[in-house]
């Protein structure tokens, strides 16, 4: 189906929560309020859903989560959990099931409640390593190793920072809504060295919709569909850490789910007008410029520094203010980035327009650097 995918779904409504500390609501509001949203951007009506995805690492509810709130009593409910891209998985399944014929009309939603919550990741038996792992740990190796092998500094890490803060005072539903400078991000305490405070993304709560079709029955409810171009799926290692072949410093599953979503959409790195990627840490984005083919392999660092990726560079990245700023919930950021992409290309996205905006890409990493999922969408058939 690599080449028979494209063109063949099509993302007819959008919604998203404020994301941020919610807790004032509940996950079950979080749900209707992103889900309404999209239903009624869409012009569709509950009872058209005809089978809806969800996308949660953290709670336990498994498809009721929806089939409760929303009285989608009936249909096919299905619970994707993929660490960071349950959301961007639970939206390439529902893509996959319209394009095989199955439906018409589908509902994805990613959610979570991180902050009045807790998150157990049972199985974890690696004799040493599961001991004190954490995220912050293992992409401060990474930075570490970049800035052992290429030419960059905590100065370039924060430029990544200050962007994307930028970006998202430009954003209305963003956690973090407030402009930083450099100076700010490299006296800010230590978080695990070289990564401070404002290196890394905050804890959030929130959620995101998308209700998708068949494409040639797009036009029955939007003049202005979005179009799934293609999307791709790696799952590697479960930890590719574990390895001591890792180099710390390029991540094979984003690099393989790219080769997909490229090869599914017939474009390349350099057809690509703006990006929403995988920002949990700012070392993270510099990497995915260069395992998402928007940069050589060591020019990561010159790319954000040279304003490439500014929302007036050649190839914004982030224009909502990513992980970074928008917040990561981490079941709704994959939902929470096709909502991006598809306001961008409706031309809809207010002072962070991208200009000229025709083809979006979204990329989801997780695990971490176990799994990666990258869509692209596209406004022309």
């Amino acid at each position: 189906m690599r080449d028979g995918f494209r063109n063949q779904v099509a993302v007819i409504g959008v919604g998203c929560t404020r994301f941020g500390e919610l807790y004032e609501a509940s996950a079950e509001q979080l749900i209707c309020e992103a889900a309404f949203e999209a239903m009624a951007d869409a012009k569709v009506q509950p009872e058209q859903i005809e089978a809806a995805w969800v996308g949660t690492v953290m709670s336990q509810l498994a498809g009721d989560a929806l089939g409760d709130p929303l009285k989608l009593h009936g249909i096919p409910i299905t619970r994707v959990s993929m660490y960071c891209a349950s959301g961007m998985d639970a939206f390439r399944n529902a893509a996959l099931a319209i394009a095989s014929g199955v439906y018409d009309v589908a509902l994805v939603l990613g959610f979570e409640k991180m902050r009045d919550g807790g998150y157990h990741r049972p199985g974890r038996i690696h004799p040493v390593i599961d001991g004190g792992e954490r995220a912050p740990h293992i992409f401060a190796l990474s930075a570490n190793r970049y800035f052992k092998r290429h030419s960059a500094s905590k100065a370039t890490l924060a430029k990544v920072a200050v962007k994307n803060h930028h970006n998202g005072t430009l954003s209305p539903k963003a956690h973090l809504r407030m402009e930083i400078t450099e100076d700010t991000v490299l006296k800010a305490p230590l978080i695990y060295s070289p990564l401070g405070l404002f290196d890394c993304c905050p804890t959030t709560d929130g959620a995101a919709a998308a209700v998708l079709c068949r494409a040639d029955r797009a036009s029955e409810f939007r003049p202005d569909p979005v179009y799934v171009k293609g999307i791709g799926l790696a799952v590697m290692s479960g930890q590719p850490y574990y390895k001591p072949t890792f180099d710390y410093v390029s991540f094979p599953a984003t690099q393989r789910a790219a080769s997909v979503a490229y090869e599914q959409a017939g474009v390349t790195a350099r057809d690509i007008d703006f990006a929403e990627v995988h920002d949990c840490f700012t070392i993270t984005e510099i990497l995915n410029y260069e395992d998402l083919g928007f940069c050589q392999r060591g020019e990561g660092g010159r790319f954000i520094e040279e304003g490439r990726s500014a929302l007036e560079g050649e190839k914004p990245v982030n224009p909502s203010g990513g992980l970074k700023s928008f917040g990561h919930p981490v079941g709704a950021t994959g939902v929470r980035m096709i909502t991006e992409l598809t306001v961008q290309l409706r031309d809809q996205a207010g002072a962070r327009q991208v200009k000229g905006a025709r083809l979006g890409l979204a990329h989801n990493l997780g695990g971490p650097g176990a799994v990666a999922c990258v869509s692209i969408l596209g406004n022309e058939r």
